[in-house]
């Protein structure tokens, strides 16, 4: 159990470290560099949700892990309006652009598709009871907007040159994108 923890805090700490350290953040705006890290917290997120979601975190109740799956979407969502908020702070035509989907780079598009995901599922998860869907279509609609998340985040993150190390980069996508895909396939019955 100890090495699960470590393994997962190391995959969570070290590539948010080692962007912390980047050289590219010399003389950048407190903005732009909060922007940035909300970005990389949001995408190491993308990581635990899937273990909460599928039960596979180790000393942690099925409620627990429950509730905690709930709170971190919460604080997935703030992330992800950190991000866009400060990069609309630094660069509102830029912003406009990835909105508008006119964007001449093509993470902004990849970005923008994750975004409205995360607020889809946030707000998809907010009104469960009000929409009265059967729990099994809610499911289905809450996994399926979990791929479009972490697909459009990992494409997006990795066609960015940017503060992230490139090696912890890919690792941590990599895991997200293996914690999501064993998150879709449901758990035998016991």
């Amino acid at each position: 159990m100890i090495l699960i923890w470590a393994a997962l805090a190391t995959a969570l700490l070290l590539p948010v470290g080692l962007a912390l350290r980047s050289p590219l953040l010399a003389w950048r705006d407190p903005v732009y560099v909060a922007a940035g890290l909300a970005g990389i917290v949001g995408l190491a997120l993308l990581l635990v949700q899937p273990l909460l979601a599928g039960g596979r975190l180790p000393g942690i109740s099925a409620f627990g892990q429950r509730r905690l799956h709930r709170g971190l979407g919460a604080l997935l969502v703030c992330a992800v309006v950190v991000h866009v908020a400060g990069l609309w702070l630094t660069s509102p035509p830029d912003v406009i652009d990835a909105l508008l989907f006119a964007s001449p780079t093509p993470f902004s598009a990849w970005g923008v598709i994750a975004m409205w995901a995360v607020l889809a599922s946030a707000l998809l998860a907010a009104l469960r009871r009000q929409l009265r869907l059967r729990p099994r279509l809610w499911r289905r609609a809450h996994r399926l907007l979990a791929a479009v998340i972490v697909a459009g985040t990992v494409v997006h993150a990795l066609l960015i040159e940017g503060t992230m190390e490139p090696i912890s980069k890919v690792v941590l996508c990599v895991l997200a994108v293996a914690a999501a895909g064993r998150a879709m396939i449901p758990r035998p019955a016991r």
